[in-house]
C-alpha cells in the first residue's frame, strides 16, 4: 500500500500494529489488549482523517496510484461480456479512450472511458489518460453506433485533460470535443457519466454530458487543474491547495452547484482500499440511473438532456 502525506499517521499504527501481531506470534506474550487498543485507535485515526478531507487531499486521492481505474471497474462490471472496440475510422486508434459493448447487470451497454496506465510503460502506451482528436472521434463513433442500435451509453471519466500537443492541435483537438458535446446533447438513447477520478478540463466534457452525472466521492470535476490554476493566478504551483479550495471542485461542491446528479459513496480511506464495494456501488448507481430513464421517449429524453445544461450557470440576485 502506498500512503499519501496526510495518510502517514495511519501507516505508523498499522506498522505497529504489524509488530504487536509479529511479537504476539513468536513469543509467549499475550499482546491481544494491546492489539486491540492500537486497531480502535487506529479505526479513530482514519475517521477522523477522511471525514475531514480538504479539496486538495480528494484531488491527491483522486489521483493515488492504486486507485481502480476505467478498465478495473470495466473488467469488474463487464467480466467476460465486454467486447472491446478499435479505432475512428480516421486517422488511428488511440489506446487514451477505450470503448466497447458490454452487459452490466444483464443489460447491454456501450461503454466509452480514459484509461490511465500502471506503471511507466503503459502509461506511455496510454498516453497518461490524455486523448488525442481521435479518440474522441472514436468515442463519438461508438456512441452514434449505440443510438443507432438503441444500447444506452455509460461513460467512464478519469483524465487529466486532453492531450496539449501540437499534433493534436493540428488534427482538430478543440473541434473533436465540441463536436462530442453537440452530438451528445441530442443523442437519442440514455447516458449515464460517472467521474471514477479526475475529471479535467475539456477533456473531461468530451464524454462527460449525460442525463445522469454522478462522482465518486474522492474524484474532482473542474475547468482546470489546482496546480495549473495555481501557476496562472501566482506564477507558482505553491498555491494548488488554496486553488484547489478556490475551485469548488470536489463531488460535494459539483452536487451543491447542481452540476451532477448524485455521489457514489467510497470505502473508508478511498476506492483503492476496498475496490469491491467500490465498483458494486458504480454498478448499483448505473443501473439506478438507467433505470429512471429507460421509459422515457427519444424526444423527451433529449428534451430533459437539454434543458438540463441549459439551466446550469443561472444566476439570480
Amino acid at each position: 500500500m502506498e500512503y499519501l502525506d496526510f495518510e502517514l499517521p495511519i501507516k505508523e499504527l498499522e506498522d505497529q500494529l504489524d509488530k504487536c501481531q509479529v511479537i504476539g506470534q513468536e513469543s509467549d506474550i499475550d499482546v491481544s489488549n494491546t492489539c486491540k487498543q492500537i486497531e480502535k485507535k487506529l479505526e479513530e485515526t482514519k475517521k477522523n482523517i477522511y471525514k475531514n478531507l480538504t479539496a486538495w487531499q480528494r484531488v491527491q486521492l483522486s489521483r493515488h496510484p492504486s486507485r481502480p481505474y476505467t478498465m478495473d471497474h470495466v473488467n469488474a462490471l463487464c467480466g467476460d461480456s465486454f467486447l472491446e472496440l478499435f479505432g475512428d475510422r480516421n486517422f488511428k486508434d488511440d489506446k487514451a479512450m477505450i470503448g466497447g459493448l458490454g452487459k452490466i447487470g444483464g443489460q447491454s451497454f456501450m461503454i466509452v472511458g480514459q484509461q490511465k496506465g500502471y506503471n511507466t510503460k503503459t502509461r506511455q502506451y496510454r498516453n497518461f489518460g490524455m486523448a488525442n482528436p481521435e479518440g474522441y472521434r472514436k468515442a463519438l463513433r461508438l456512441m452514434k453506433m449505440a443510438e443507432k442500435f438503441g444500447i444506452p451509453v455509460v461513460t467512464l471519466v478519469d483524465t487529466p485533460g486532453a492531450y496539449p500537443g501540437l499534433e493534436a492541435e493540428e488534427r482538430g483537438q478543440g473541434e473533436a470535443i465540441a463536436r462530442n458535446i453537440l452530438e451528445m446533447i441530442r443523442l437519442k438513447v440514455p447516458i449515464i457519466t460517472v467521474i471514477v477520478g479526475e475529471g479535467a478540463s475539456g477533456g473531461a466534457l468530451g464524454i462527460g454530458v449525460g442525463d445522469k452525472v454522478y462522482m465518486l466521492e474522492n474524484t474532482w470535476y473542474s475547468v482546470i487543474s489546482p496546480e495549473s490554476c495555481s501557476s496562472i493566478l501566482w506564477r507558482s504551483w505553491e498555491y494548488k491547495e488554496q486553488a484547489a479550495e478556490a475551485l469548488k471542485l470536489t463531488s460535494f461542491d459539483m452536487k451543491k452547484q447542481k452540476l451532477i446528479d448524485d455521489i457514489i459513496p467510497e470505502p473508508l480511506g478511498g476506492a483503492h482500499y476496498d475496490r469491491d464495494t467500490t465498483f458494486k456501488s458504480v454498478e448499483k448507481y448505473i443501473l439506478k440511473g438507467y433505470n429512471e430513464l429507460k421509459d422515457l421517449s427519444t424526444a423527451e429524453l433529449v428534451s430533459q438532456r437539454m434543458d438540463k445544461y441549459s439551466k446550469m450557470g443561472e444566476f439570480k440576485e
